[in-house]
């Protein structure tokens, strides 16, 4: 029986990495996105060429009101969820100054971000504490960033929601070990994406200039490899910790 994962903002990017690499390891895949649209298409035909049954549910995950929908969702692709992924994220309405930033970009990438992904992450481990435990090994994967650690003041209001999930893995580690659940989180670097696609001449640059000592763009297959062992189980005495996807740009340099 294959296990079953669900990844929110699976639609394209990122989150389309992962679904793809999921798949190859032999999930089957919920995907949750705003809209089905035709980058669903494409992610959910290359899950297929992996042997994966996929299915979409259209939901926001800001609107805590459609979180029983989604998990409901997840459930009925397989009767039961072993992995949550938290992928669904925006970044700064506007790059910027820090001291311009408005309280509508703040709670809207707050409430994504952290808020929604927060009380998501709270209704599945609910869910799955409540049902038996299956043979597969159940996690919760959380995408962060970079900017979790490494500051960026012109997009503030990211950086903060992205810090405030790395602290959620840690406690919702605490708080399901026992239950034999973990949390992880994944932290992507500079990886090839729309959200990106704004920056890229910057970032080329940066790369070009040692950024990075892997000195290339990450992809979103990158992120997705990273993603698919730690839900495959094969690290089962980590709960808690990060996995940087980022060509060792997190390394201190002297």
């Amino acid at each position: 029986m294959r296990p079953i994962a669900l990844v929110t903002g699976g639609n394209r990017g990122i989150g389309a990495g992962i679904v793809v690499a999921l798949a190859r390891r032999g999930f089957d895949v919920a995907i949750a996105d705003l809209a089905e649209t035709e980058d669903t298409a494409r992610t959910r035909t290359q899950a297929g060429k992996h042997g994966a049954r996929t299915a979409f549910v259209a939901a926001d995950i800001a609107d805590l009101a459609q979180h029983p929908r989604i998990v409901e969702a997840a459930w009925a692709l397989g009767g039961r969820l072993d992995t949550l992924v938290n992928n669904a994220g925006v970044s700064s309405a506007k790059r910027g100054d820090l001291l311009e930033v408005t309280p509508e970009s703040f709670d809207r990438v707050l409430g994504i971000n952290l808020r929604g992904t927060f009380f998501l992450t709270q209704a599945v481990a609910r869910r799955m504490l409540a049902e038996a435990p299956g043979q597969a090994h159940r996690s919760i994967v959380t995408i962060s960033s970079a900017n979790s650690v490494i500051a960026s003041p012109e997009r503030g209001d990211y950086c903060l929601s992205k810090a405030a999930v790395s602290m959620m893995t840690r406690i919702f580690a605490l708080r399901l070990a026992q239950a034999g659940i973990m949390s992880y989180e994944v932290r992507p670097g500079v990886i090839r994406t729309d959200m990106t696609k704004v920056a890229a001449a910057r970032y080329d640059k940066l790369i070009a200039e040692g950024l990075t000592p892997i000195a290339r763009w990450g992809e979103p297959e990158d992120v997705g490899r990273a993603v698919a062992v730690l839900a495959s189980g094969e690290l089962p005495f980590v709960t808690g910790d990060a996995v940087h996807v980022d060509g060792g740009m997190h390394i201190a340099r002297l």
